[in-house]
């Protein structure tokens, strides 16, 4: 059995919307297809469709704000997703694609939020991991972050340079500053506390 290519299943799908156009499957399979072959504004609006015939589906909402993602658009996305998640806040997914759009936001609380709830959900979700090192590392708190990409490496995520330079500088900034000196007498300096998480 040979596998059916992108074009023949764009086709599939646009003849069954065609005949069942009050279908929300119909219209929903029709995006995965036009995602799959890599057009993301017939599929955003294949999703829309299917979410106009049934407001309840939401795979169609995580699936609205994956493509908005691709198509750059971050608050549509969260809008997307945050839906999604009302409807179920059980689905990895939607606070994953909720995660990226933060990102390009650059909102690191909410990065990390949404990551720390993936990893509620799927405690060996390597990318989630990962972007928590990111997001822990821009608010500040280098030994989270250590222990997330720890993990995501772990896991066989492979960070990219950028980032692990990013960390080794945390590492010499931390170990130059973050040393404590005791005086001869024993006492601690006021500067010893550890500033980490």
């Amino acid at each position: 059995m040979s596998r059916e290519s992108q074009k023949r299943r764009v086709a599939r799908c646009r003849a069954k919307v065609e005949e069942q156009p009050a279908s929300p499957a119909a219209h929903y399979n029709l995006g995965l297809a036009y995602t799959a072959s890599g057009r993301v504004k017939l599929a955003e609006e294949a999703y829309r469709k299917a979410l106009e015939l049934d407001s309840t589906m939401v795979e169609a909402w995580v699936n609205l704000g994956g493509v908005r993602l691709l198509r750059w658009d971050f608050q549509g996305c969260l809008e997307a997703n945050q839906e999604a998640t009302r409807l179920d806040d059980r689905l990895a997914l939607a606070h994953y694609n909720m995660g990226q759009a933060y990102l390009y936001l650059n909102d690191p609380d909410n990065v990390l939020a949404c990551n720390k709830r993936v990893l509620e959900l799927e405690r060996d979700n390597r990318a989630a991991h990962y972007y928590a090192a990111v997001a822990s590392l821009a608010l500040g708190k280098r030994g989270a972050a250590e222990r997330h990409l720890a993990r995501a490496i772990e896991l066989g995520h492979q960070p990219p340079q950028d980032f692990l330079k990013a960390m080794e500088k945390a590492r010499r900034t931390a170990a130059r500053g973050g040393a404590s000196l005791v005086e001869i007498s024993g006492t601690e300096s006021p500067d010893a506390k550890e500033k980490e998480d």
